[in-house]
């Protein structure tokens, strides 16, 4: 926990008060000071806050994709995006992402899917979508933004852009992160929970910015109407800590980087075991996880029951006592192998051990840190010995 913001936190405590629903003057001006320093200006009457990044989608989705609308989501995606427009009772299609990266669909299997809702009696108004991405830690390429975003609009759609993890980049200098706001700004809303890279996830806290346009003022009425109804408003005390983290002084920054070097080593030292142990993944490149696909793997997982993501999950969770959950979670198909293994866990168990891995200079080497490694490595060599054993003799 970083002191300045617990101290931030704890002086509002005796605050009584309740927050206006979708957040108080100095929080919206923080979340555009926020937004202005990544080139995506904004003014306060086009921002939203609420408890969490779940409420904001749940609002925006009841709001842009009301009786008769469906919605796009890539494959795979975020674990929480599907149930919210399942619970408000609309249809969920997930559209192929390309190879390079997730997040992000096809725009070719883009055209396609909305072709074939339509064709089906659908109507696709509201596309999710994530440049830096979970579950596969991947950028998307401006490239391929550009012609998924073009597509998605010359469609009609709208799109909700989760921005929660690009200010998570592993090599902020190498990879280029641009936002679809910036290609389209009147076409896009963004939503940004700040348990990405400013809060504790215990926090719960995110802000949503719209567009600056009659539909994009309409939209942020009816999106404050939803979460009115739901009584969705921040608590005072970590009001006060969300518009001390989006200020960015110099702690928050601090620390932000000081993380995401710390999980960035994290994750490339499991990627290389991972994937030398004949797995596949994409380099992680943002946020906190690893996207493994097991496929090459099938016959000796095989040999130890598992044919399917949920058996993969229940294995791995138990052979490295740590959530590996499977890929059907993240709406890809049952039987595809694919797990995501997140780098938090591999930090420590403790507040003493996570403490001393954002400390150290060699974190690699601390034996906590050490021992979670080895044992993610062990439960995969197990795996290639067995591969190998199945392997027809030359």
């Amino acid at each position: 926990m970083l002191p300045e913001l617990s101290a931030v936190l704890a002086a509002a405590a005796g605050r009584a008060d309740a927050q206006p629903v979708g957040g108080a003057p100095a929080l919206l001006e923080a979340a555009c000071g926020y937004w202005t320093r990544r080139g995506l200006p904004c003014v306060p009457d086009r921002i939203a806050a609420g408890p969490g990044a779940p409420a904001l989608l749940l609002a925006i989705t009841a709001a842009l994709a009301g009786e008769g609308a469906d919605i796009l989501v890539p494959r795979p995606c975020a674990a929480w995006w599907a149930p919210y427009a399942r619970l408000l009772g609309r249809p969920v299609f997930h559209v192929p992402t390309p190879a390079e990266s997730g997040g992000v669909p096809d725009p070719y299997a883009l055209l396609e899917t909305v072709r074939r809702v339509r064709a089906e009696g659908g109507d696709p108004r509201l596309l999710v979508l994530s440049v830096a991405d979970d579950p596969t830690a991947t950028v998307a390429p401006p490239e391929l933004l550009h012609e998924t975003v073009e597509a998605a609009t010359a469609e009609g759609l709208h799109l909700v852009s989760d921005e929660t993890w690009r200010d998570t980049l592993h090599a902020p200098h190498e990879t280029v992160l641009l936002s679809p706001a910036e290609m389209w700004p009147d076409e896009v809303t963004v939503v940004t929970d700040l348990a990405g890279a400013l809060l504790p996830a215990g926090w719960p806290a995110a802000v949503a910015r719209f567009p600056a346009t009659t539909a994009g003022r309409r939209l942020h009425a009816r999106v404050l109407d939803v979460l009115t109804a739901l009584g969705a408003r921040l608590a005072a005390p970590v009001a006060a800590a969300a518009c001390y983290a989006l200020d960015e002084p110099p702690p928050v920054t601090e620390r932000r980087e000081a993380t995401v070097r710390l999980h960035a080593r994290v994750a490339a030292a499991a990627y290389s075991a991972v994937v030398a142990a004949g797995a596949l993944a994409r380099p992680p490149q943002a946020g906190r996880h690893l996207y493994a696909d097991l496929a090459p793997l099938r016959e000796p997982l095989a040999a130890r029951g598992v044919g399917d993501a949920q058996e993969l999950e229940d294995l791995l969770t138990a052979r490295l006592g740590m959530p590996a959950p499977g890929g059907h979670r993240f709406g890809d198909d049952l039987g595809a192998l694919r797990v995501r293994l997140a780098t938090g866990p591999l930090l420590g168990g403790t507040d003493e051990e996570r403490t001393e891995s954002l400390a150290s200079p060699a974190p690699l080497e601390l034996p906590h840190v050490r021992g979670a490694l080895v044992s993610l490595k062990s439960a995969f060599d197990d795996l290639r010995d067995d591969a190998q054993r199945w392997e027809a003799p030359r």
